[in-house]
């Protein structure tokens, strides 16, 4: 709370803290042999429960996971653990700390029967909430968490963590099939789409140079979506925020799913703009797109340019990505605008038959003859489009692809 107290929002004279410290220490101290935890009880789900924080070096002595077996949902409270999810935890709180920045991990959720605790009530749900030694939490939602915060505790790392307070919202729920089911109804909420969290991602890297081609670039400018994991044709949006994520990774690294934290988001970001800005005025499937302005691009042009076209496509701005990926030396932050050029030469609609057996796949029997043309987008279909284009192009001399 020492932040708290120094904000200069907080109204309590240091007379009231005092004597708010003198009533509540004595009963800190009368259960100072067990865990006393200060609380707000609320109700919810025609449950009580209890929020309380917890500190790191009381963690792993409360709480209890109770995972399932593979095959057997009866036999634990929580889903199987997820291979390698806790080792991601803990990458992401280290990564952070390590570089002094903020990090979050949300509220566990953990049910105990009424009667293993005791709650000391005082008045407008603020409580405090006793915890007898040998007693554990069970938890509903948050193993991972769980076992990620103990294994960096128990780590030679762990005073990177040690000063942390933990969150934990605790229902008074006994009952082992309606705990199963508390989890079930936590497990709804709906998954976020890859470009909210690329909208909402730290300015650094990958997410950094995303930005600065969205401003920069007239192609993406005003013509990307930022929240949802589809780009509506009717509102003049062309890409998302995850398709140019994707795409600048694809340019610098070679790997769509590379966060490139270690470059210069900066110069990087130059570069890219450049060649990009070259490449979309010198292809004739993007020129009248890339010149028009917002106002003047109609939903129409969109959807055409969609429909016929492979640049308005996430598979297909990766395999623009890896080609340019070709052309790009790190040393200089510059492309090749020779080879830019060549690029740009290529006809980057669906209906050339370069692109047959890679990108697209022709439905010999399509209901509609206008759509015959079927966008294939797996890792394997890009690979091919980059091999098919290297070979047409003559870029064989490289053979790191």
């Amino acid at each position: 709370m020492t932040q708290a107290n120094e904000d200069s929002n907080n109204d309590v004279t240091p007379e009231i803290q005092g004597q708010f410290s003198a009533f509540i220490e004595p009963f800190f101290s009368t259960y100072h042999r067990v865990r006393c935890y200060p609380g707000l009880i609320f109700q919810q789900g025609k449950r009580t429960m209890l929020q309380i924080n917890v500190p790191a070096g009381h963690f792993s002595d409360i709480l209890r996971a109770d995972p399932a077996d593979d095959n057997d949902p009866n036999s634990g409270k929580n889903r199987p653990e997820v291979k390698g999810h806790v080792e991601e935890i803990k990458e992401y709180v280290l990564e952070r700390v390590r570089k002094g920045k903020p990090w979050i991990l949300g509220t566990i959720t953990a049910n105990v029967a009424a009667e293993k605790i005791k709650i000391l009530e005082f008045t407008r749900g603020i409580c405090l909430v006793v915890i007898r030694r040998g007693v554990k939490l069970d938890i509903t939602d948050g193993q991972h968490r769980k076992r990620a915060i103990h294994e960096l505790i128990e780590s030679d790392e762990g005073e990177l963590i040690s000063d942390a307070d933990f969150p934990i919202t605790l229902v008074l729920e006994g009952d082992f099939r309606q705990c199963q089911i508390d989890f079930k109804d936590m497990a709804q909420t709906r998954p976020l789409d890859n470009s909210l969290l690329k909208s909402f991602g730290e300015y650094e890297g990958q997410i950094g140079i995303m930005w600065q081609l969205i401003e920069k670039v007239p192609m993406f400018h005003n013509r990307t979506e930022k929240i949802k994991a589809t780009p509506p044709s009717k509102k003049g949006l062309i890409y998302t925020t995850n398709y140019i994520a994707r795409f600048i990774s694809c340019v610098f690294a070679n790997n769509p799913n590379d966060e490139l934290l270690d470059l210069d988001v900066d110069k990087c970001s130059e570069a890219l703009v450049n060649c990009l800005n070259q490449f979309f005025y010198e292809c004739n499937q993007t020129r009248n797109t890339f010149e028009k302005t917002d106002k003047k691009l109609k939903s129409e042009e969109v959807i055409v340019f969609k429909e016929k076209g492979l640049l308005g496509m996430s598979a297909g701005l990766e395999t623009l990505g890896r080609l340019l990926y070709l052309t790009y030396t790190p040393d200089t932050y510059s492309f090749n605008q020779d080879k830019v050029s060549q690029l740009a030469q290529i006809n980057w609609t669906r209906s050339d038959p370069i692109w047959e057996n890679n990108l697209i796949r022709i439905d010999p029997n399509p209901r509609n003859p206008d759509k015959r043309y079927k966008l294939s987008t797996g890792a394997n279909a890009v690979t091919d489009a980059v091999k098919t284009l290297r070979s047409k192009l003559g870029w064989l001399e490289n053979s790191s692809y």
